[in-house]
């Protein structure tokens, strides 16, 4: 039977150095960033959906989901972020369950990596959630420098999700990212280690 490890963070605190480790280390990723795209590509359902809440402006020209047109609706509208996320939830969630059953099959260990995780009901489904910590001083100005956006965007885009400190509170494991690569590959190599997975 494998393990399932769930790997969240916030925006910005390097989530996805973390999965890309466990990559490196052979170990199955399922992708929650990548299925969502999938379940939203044209001709989908999940997409189909998507225009019938938010309107044909969400559409580009060949029929793909302009997402920066949809981003610029949700992030300003807390209630319309709860509505796409709704809408999409059991698209999202059959096909991260199929993907991590395949994933079991051939991986002793499988890494969901679910952004979301916490926010959308996923703990349940995890043998045990990592949480990629950095404060949210240092997440704000990662992301000012990662997405050359203004403090007030950046703290807004933080607020937007579930605040990192109550993530931590929940976490079964922290992941904290706050220095050096060769740190958190550290760390992530002596829980592989302890578990036994190496």
């Amino acid at each position: 039977m494998s393990f399932i490890l769930g790997i969240t963070g916030s925006i910005a605190t390097g989530k996805s150095t973390v999965v890309n480790i466990f990559k490196q280390y052979g170990f199955s990723v399922v992708d929650a960033d990548i299925i969502a795209r999938e379940v939203v590509e044209p001709n989908t359902a999940g997409l189909k959906k998507v225009v019938e809440t938010f309107g044909s402006s969400v559409l580009c020209s060949d029929g793909s989901l302009n997402r920066k047109q949809l981003g610029q609706i949700i992030f300003s509208d807390t209630k319309k972020r709860q509505a796409l996320n709704a809408l999409l939830a059991p698209f999202l969630q059959e096909a991260i369950i199929e993907q991590i059953k395949r994933a079991s099959a051939v991986s002793s260990l499988v890494i969901a990596d679910i952004p979301l995780l916490y926010e959308a009901g996923y703990d349940k489904y995890m043998d045990q959630v990592a949480v990629v910590y950095i404060p949210e001083d240092l997440q704000v100005q990662r992301l000012m420098k990662r997405d050359r956006i203004t403090k007030k965007e950046a703290q807004k885009k933080v607020a937007s999700q579930l605040s990192i400190e109550e993530k931590k509170k929940r976490a079964d494991i922290i992941f904290d990212n706050q220095e050096s690569l060769s740190s958190i590959r550290q760390q992530i190599f002596s829980w592989l280690k302890k578990r036994q997975f190496l």
